[in-house]
């Protein structure tokens, strides 16, 4: 089963600064059938205009995974930690006891990223942040591990969070087809851009598609395509 969310569709907010695509409910926009995806909790489609960002605020016991589409975001939180995550990198913040953070936007145009959040399978652990490089053109014709919690994936390369799931991204040539064994688990596929077709369903650029009893995923790139996959256990 594979349900197509078109991009028109999803929840939206325009705070000037900000202009923000809801996969999921989230703040002001609530659709029941939409909470959650597993332990998938918020998939936002985010455009930060140059100058701007999200002053600090606190988290806790939540996984936070931002990946970057255009431009780059500047990290700053009470740990001491900063740093800048460009287009086709990944950062991830585990919240666990509590953390206060700061993203903004100091390149010269937008930017442009999703911000995904995973509710963790252990409360309460450290405080952390991290962020890798998943270069596009490295990830070209394949899907890369770039976020994971999976014991298969422990020694990938992948940033870790703490949960059974995990987040994947790749860019596909014209033509390219790649599969997912995806067995009883659930999915959430995003192309970020470029229009693609997944067991025969076809989705456009920043739609979403929410999927279960898909044991294989079988992708198929409509034209030049760069996507993110959350790879999900059942249970939150």
């Amino acid at each position: 089963m594979i349900e197509h969310r078109p991009f028109a569709g999803l929840g939206k907010a325009n705070h000037g600064w900000l202009r923000a695509n809801f996969h999921f409910s989230f703040a002001n926009y609530h659709n029941p059938s939409r909470v959650h995806w597993g332990p998938l909790r918020v998939w936002n489609d985010d455009t930060i205009d140059s100058g701007t960002g999200f002053d600090p605020h606190p988290h806790s016991d939540m996984e936070i995974i931002t990946y970057v589409r255009k431009g780059a975001i500047t990290h700053q939180d009470v740990l001491g930690n900063e740093g800048r995550t460009e287009a086709g990198d990944v950062q991830v913040m585990s919240a666990g006891t509590g953390i206060a953070h700061a993203e903004y936007n100091r390149e010269p145009g937008e930017t442009t990223l999703f911000q995904i959040w995973i509710i963790p399978n252990k409360r309460g652990v450290k405080p952390r942040w991290e962020a890798a490089k998943f270069p596009k053109g490295d990830n070209a014709g394949k899907l890369v591990v770039m976020a994971s919690g999976r014991e298969q994936d422990k020694d990938s390369g992948a940033l870790y969070i703490h949960q059974d799931a995990a987040i994947l991204g790749g860019t596909l040539p014209a033509g390219t087809v790649v599969t997912h064994e995806l067995g009883d688990r659930l999915a959430y596929l995003v192309p970020a851009r470029g229009k693609v077709k997944v067991n025969g369903v076809v989705l456009d650029a920043r739609d979403g598609a929410a999927i279960r009893d898909e044991k294989v995923l079988t992708i198929e790139a409509l034209e030049e395509a760069e996507l993110v996959l959350a790879d999900l256990p059942r249970a939150p």
